[in-house]
This record gives structure tokens, C-alpha cells and sequence, in this order.
């Protein structure tokens, strides 16, 4: 019976052997990465976490979103003299609830990040039937996804955004809330909303709802068109870093593993 060839070798060198191995195994583990395709994914777990991270993340930045738009509407300084400042009057005039003007509506623009991964996945299913080509599956999808969500998204940004500036800011916008939308108890949670949207249809039309449409198309579309065919490129490849020393000298091999 032949003796392991690492055996034979100082006890320093097979334990850096044995380090060898270990990382050869963890590279050839991350080369066997299973790919979820869209059709074999849990489509029920992957909406309710995506919802509930989305919800998360836009509850605790809310209220920073809020105090940029007061900030940018405002003349000069004539509300606010900076972030803190607006945050400190804005909680003691207004409350928490004040912070969070608007934010009901605003989470019914979870509905657009769905539709946009969505809606991505089904184009690019789409597109490649007449092409294989990823870049081209890629920019198509991804500029095809984007027209989706902003198209969801700008009503609902113009409407949160007008309900945001309610308050002490209400009098640097064109529409204000009526006084019996405050104190109604039905106005708590849809009054205001109402009473917002009546106003835009009243003064604007349906087209009210979408003022910017084409400034976030022309923002978005590129964006994530640009976007997908380069994450794909890079998906596509991994890149591994293996340093080794050697302690017969000081020499250390740097050796770099391009897996495509």
C-alpha cells in the first residue's frame, strides 16, 4: 500500500496542505451556487417577505423622506433651518403622526416594487424567445419594468407628497386640507386622502396625477436598463482569491482563480 504523499511532507507543510484543501473545497462549494429560476421560486413567500421587508425599511425612513420634501419646498429657511430643526418642530407641533403624514398612502407603492421585479421576470421570459442574447433580455426587461412601477408609483407620489406638506407646510402648497377633513374620525385614515385627491382631479384633471411621469421615466427606464445586463454579466462570473505562504522562504504566492 502506497503512504499519502502528504505524509510524507513536514508537518508544516501538510497543515498547509490541509488549508489547501479546505479552501478548495469551499471554492468548488460557491461554484455549485443553486440558481432559483423565476418559475421554481415560492412565489407566496417571496411577495410576503418582500412586502414585509419593504414595509420595514419604509416605515424607519419615512420620516426623513418627509422632512427632505418640507426642506426642499420651503423658501429659503423660512420654515426650517435644517433637518433637526425640522424634526425637533415638526414632532413638537405635529406629534409622531406628523412625521408620518402621508405614509398610508405612500405604502400602496409596495404594489410597484412587485410589479417591477415582476413584470421583469415575465418580459425577459418573453424577449427570450427571440433572443438569447442576455444583454438584450436584460435591457429590455429591466427598461420594460421600470415603465410598470413608475406608472404605479407617480400617482401615489403625488398624492403622499401633497399630504406631507399638510401641517405647517400646508400654506407652500396649492392644496390644503378642509377643516372637517381634520376632526372627522373617518378622515383619520381615508378623509384627508380623499380630500386630497378631489382637489388634484378638481384643479388638474387625471393628468394631475401624474406630474414628473416623464422626468422619472427618463430617470428610471435608462437606470435600470443599464442596470440588469450588468448584474447578469457579473452574476455570471466569481472571482476567488487563494493566498498561500510558504515557509521554506518568505516568498508568498498570491493566486488569483477567474471561474466563468
Amino acid at each position: 500500500r502506497n503512504p499519502d504523499p502528504l505524509l510524507l511532507l513536514p508537518a508544516d507543510r501538510q497543515l498547509q496542505s490541509d488549508e489547501g484543501g479546505t479552501t478548495a473545497g469551499r471554492m468548488q462549494q460557491k461554484r455549485n451556487i443553486q440558481i432559483i429560476e423565476w418559475e421554481d421560486l415560492d412565489k407566496r413567500k417571496f411577495y410576503s417577505f418582500g412586502i414585509f421587508m419593504t414595509m420595514t425599511i419604509r416605515a424607519t425612513v419615512y420620516p426623513a423622506t418627509l422632512i427632505r420634501t418640507r426642506l426642499q419646498v420651503q423658501k429659503g429657511k423660512s420654515l426650517y433651518s435644517g433637518t433637526f430643526d425640522a424634526f425637533f418642530k415638526i414632532l413638537r407641533a405635529e406629534g409622531v403622526r406628523g412625521l408620518y403624514r402621508g405614509f398610508m398612502v405612500n405604502t400602496f407603492t409596495l404594489i410597484s416594487g412587485q410589479a417591477y421585479i415582476t413584470s421583469y421576470e415575465l418580459v425577459r421570459k418573453y424577449v427570450s424567445q427571440y433572443s438569447e442574447d442576455n444583454t438584450v433580455k436584460s435591457l429590455v426587461a429591466g427598461g420594460s419594468a421600470s415603465l410598470v412601477a413608475q406608472s404605479i408609483t407617480v400617482p401615489i407620489d403625488v398624492v403622499s407628497q401633497q399630504l406631507m406638506m399638510q401641517g405647517q407646510g400646508q400654506h407652500l402648497t396649492r392644496f390644503r386640507l378642509s377643516s372637517n377633513s381634520e376632526t372627522s374620525k373617518s378622515a383619520k385614515v381615508f378623509g384627508q386622502t380623499r380630500n386630497i385627491v378631489a382637489q388634484i382631479f378638481a384643479a388638474d384633471g387625471f393628468r394631475g396625477f401624474y406630474r414628473g411621469y416623464v422626468a422619472s421615466l427618463l430617470t428610471y427606464i435608462p437606470n435600470s436598463a443599464v442596470w440588469w445586463p450588468f448584474y447578469h454579466f457579473y452574476a455570471g462570473k466569481k472571482f476567488f482569491f487563494f493566498l498561500s505562504s510558504f515557509s521554506g522562504n518568505s516568498k508568498h504566492q498570491m493566486c488569483l482563480i477567474i471561474c466563468f
